[in-house]
């Protein structure tokens, strides 16, 4: 997918390959298996199948993994998107555009919710109640039709593009002022304001409430659409070109100290005797201090993978490209991976983290190599 780069104007812009946005993606891929994968074996979390386990050592350093990547990883997605939604839009003009975003977006939306998540569903049930069912038998009585599981992520982004392409049409002005890139200063009062409407809006909407059907967590969504919106800033005045290293490093530094919060957020819940439930919302102050330490700490991740990423990792190869191009079906399609994978397990006489240490590597190659299959299907390529 070509970047943008150098805007020409504001109507013009250059493209060029930015191969490290690939390896990007694939890194976050890999994390939203890996999300996935801890929750099944008991961090917090809604998953299709779970089996957690109750070892407080293992708990810890699995909650930690959890909390740190929601922090960023579904938020860096955003963000990406809109950076190429800006440039392809101008590229191929509106209607060109909304078709396209219809079919990639659309299709795999209908397909996930009428065909793949009730077969989900299915193997799960078949397994677990070990009861003799066929599937025909097991859609006659299912009523979950209406679930985009884990493509609420595809169904709010078609959302947010649909509504960035209304304005353009509505306000058809758009400024020709640039804007400089962001500093660590800047980023980080960013972050404070992201962590303070989050703290607003999830007194209403905590974390882990559902808005159902189309399962988005509104808790989570004042990160998704500011992200959104900087990646449409980012691609406009060609942030990314201008970001610099020194940013990235001292963005990696922030990062790394807010990780240290860790065992003071334990030390305040303890001591203090407050409810665990506080840290996912409510009119507290542990949910604040949770909001702006979640923001804050994604942030800084996000910054510094693009900043160090653009100085290390903007090189291809072969591997590398095909591991790109199937991301978007590995996220598609990887349930199927990891709840055969713990289906297989299941029975397996061993503590739930042992089983984890098994099942995430297996997973992650598991659903990069079911992603290509599916890739070397014909006509696929032309939707995902």
């Amino acid at each position: 997918m070509p970047a943008l780069t150098q805007p020409l104007s504001a109507t013009q812009p250059q493209y060029e390959k930015l191969f490290y946005i690939d390896n990007i993606r694939i890194i976050l891929t890999i994390l939203v298996i890996l999300h996935h994968t801890f929750i099944t074996y008991g961090a917090s979390g809604g998953w299709y199948y779970k089996e957690p386990t109750t070892h407080l050592g293992a708990l810890i350093p699995m909650t930690v993994f959890v909390s740190v990547n929601q922090s960023f990883f579904m938020g860096f997605f955003f963000f990406l998107a809109a950076f190429f939604t800006y440039s392809s839009f101008y590229r191929k003009g509106t209607r060109q555009f909304v078709t396209d975003r219809l079919v990639r977006l659309g299709i795999p939306l209908i397909f996930y919710t009428f065909v793949f998540s009730p077969f989900l569903s299915f193997l799960v049930y078949r397994f677990t109640k070990e009861i003799p069912i066929s599937y025909s038998q097991y859609l006659s009585v299912f009523d979950g039709w209406i679930d985009f599981g884990v493509l609420w992520f595809v169904a709010a982004l078609l959302l947010f593009t649909l509504i960035y392409v209304l304005s353009r049409k509505l306000f058809r002005t758009w400024t020709q002022r640039s804007l400089p890139v962001p500093e660590t200063k800047t980023i980080l009062c960013t972050a404070l304001l992201m962590g303070c409407i989050s703290f607003i809006v999830r007194i209403l909407f905590p974390v882990g409430w559902v808005l159902k059907p189309l399962g988005f967590q509104l808790g989570h969504f004042t990160q998704y659409i500011f992200l959104f919106t900087i990646g449409l800033l980012a691609a406009k005045n060609n942030w990314l070109e201008q970001l610099s290293y020194r940013t990235g490093k001292q963005m990696l530094g922030v990062a790394i100290v807010l990780l240290l919060f860790f065992p003071v957020f334990f030390l305040i819940r303890t001591k203090l005797h407050m409810p665990i439930e506080w840290y996912s919302g409510g009119f507290n102050g542990l949910s604040l201090l949770y909001s702006v330490w979640e923001q804050s700490i994604g942030m800084s991740i996000i910054i510094a993978f693009l900043a160090i990423g653009k100085q290390y990792w903007n090189t291809s190869s072969l591997a590398l490209s095909y591991l790109s191009r199937c991301s978007f079906a590995v996220y598609i399609f990887h349930p199927l991976t990891l709840i055969a994978l713990s289906m297989v397990f299941r029975n397996w006489n061993a503590d739930p983290a042992m089983k984890l240490l098994v099942v995430a590597p297996l997973g992650v190659a598991g659903s990069f190599l079911l992603g290509f299959l599916i890739l070397a299907l014909p006509g696929v390529k032309r939707i995902i």
